[in-house]
């Protein structure tokens, strides 16, 4: 069963805008080419992640850093209507908001993709520290890798100095090598299969692969660890017990962007629930799927009236 308080969350971690522009072939080196459309669209991991939670109802705060620019003023306007408290984004005199200027094929849909990662690099373990009211005033702090290492590191220090804990959720996308003291303080680690086999340097084709990864990484710190698996769903494992799978629910995926995002921003809403890990794991699993199936990545979310049938208790 589920706590009918509304769960409070801070989010450290990135805020991009994806710039994307449709063509009819990706260009050569000095070419320049006509496109057929352009769209701005909202992302960054941290950013993400905060706006899917918001979504379903919980209080978010966002930590993050934005440039002094229009991209940063746009960021701050779709926070404010996804109803994401911004009163922690810092704002960047020098360095631009982070932006990922994107050229597709409009007849393949390939891409190529820059990202300049801007303001997003410049947050300082110093500035996470003056946020720690809405780090430790938080029921669960996600994190992920869009940010420097050891702004994160610093987060998960400042959330656990609390004198009530918040629960610690890492996402480690992209993939890179994780201290052991971050290990450490991470309650929940969420990679995704590639990243975890990139993170063991194991395989993990299969749930036996899956779950012999997920062990290696408790071996290193963590206490629960969950390996999602794309369309199969995700594996498990807690502490000693038997590890978990559960199976996701197949769709005609329109588009699969951000269904990880989806995931984790949903998982730390019912984790701040107080859902059992299971059954936080299917509904957020659930959601996920849901989220395929529009194109786009923040606006592919489904709001709470969406998944009242997900989130209510049987």
């Amino acid at each position: 069963m589920a706590n009918e308080s509304v769960p409070h969350i801070c989010v450290v971690g990135s805020c991009n805008v994806d710039l994307i522009s449709y063509v009819p072939r990706l260009p050569v080196p000095g070419e320049t080419l006509v496109g057929s459309k352009f769209q701005v669209g909202f992302g960054g991991k941290g950013a993400n992640q905060a706006v899917m939670a918001a979504k379903l109802g919980a209080d978010v705060r966002m930590v993050a850093r934005i440039g002094r620019d229009v991209f940063g003023s746009d960021t701050l306007r779709n926070f404010r209507e996804q109803h994401v408290d911004a009163t922690f984004i810092g704002l960047d005199d020098t360095l631009s908001s982070g932006v990922a200027p994107i050229l597709v094929d409009m007849n393949t849909g390939q891409n190529a993709i820059a990202i300049v990662p801007g303001a997003n690099f410049a947050r300082t373990a110093n500035e996470i520290r003056a946020a720690a009211q809405a780090i430790q005033t938080a029921d669960v702090v996600i994190c992920q890798l869009e940010i420097l290492i050891e702004a994160t590191l610093e987060a998960f220090r400042v959330a656990k100095e609390a004198a009530n804990p918040p629960i610690t959720l890492l996402n480690p996308a992209p993939a890179a090598a994780l201290p052991e003291e971050l290990l450490g303080l991470t309650d929940i680690l969420i990679p995704n299969e590639i990243e975890a086999a990139m993170l063991t340097g194991m395989p993990t084709n299969t749930e036996q692969e899956a779950e012999a990864a997920a062990r290696a990484l408790q071996a290193r710190g963590t206490h629960t660890d969950i390996i999602t698996l794309g369309e199969r769903g995700a594996l498990f494992v807690e502490g000693d017990a038997p590890a978990e799978f559960v199976a996701a629910e197949r769709v005609e995926a329109v588009d699969s962007t951000g269904a990880g995002d989806a995931f984790v921003g949903s998982l730390a809403y019912l984790i701040g629930q107080k859902y059992p890990l299971r059954e936080a794991v299917e509904k957020a699993c659930a959601i996920a799927t849901l989220s395929v199936m529009k194109s786009g990545t923040q606006t592919s979310f489904p709001t709470r009236d969406d998944v009242a049938h997900i989130l209510s208790d049987k």
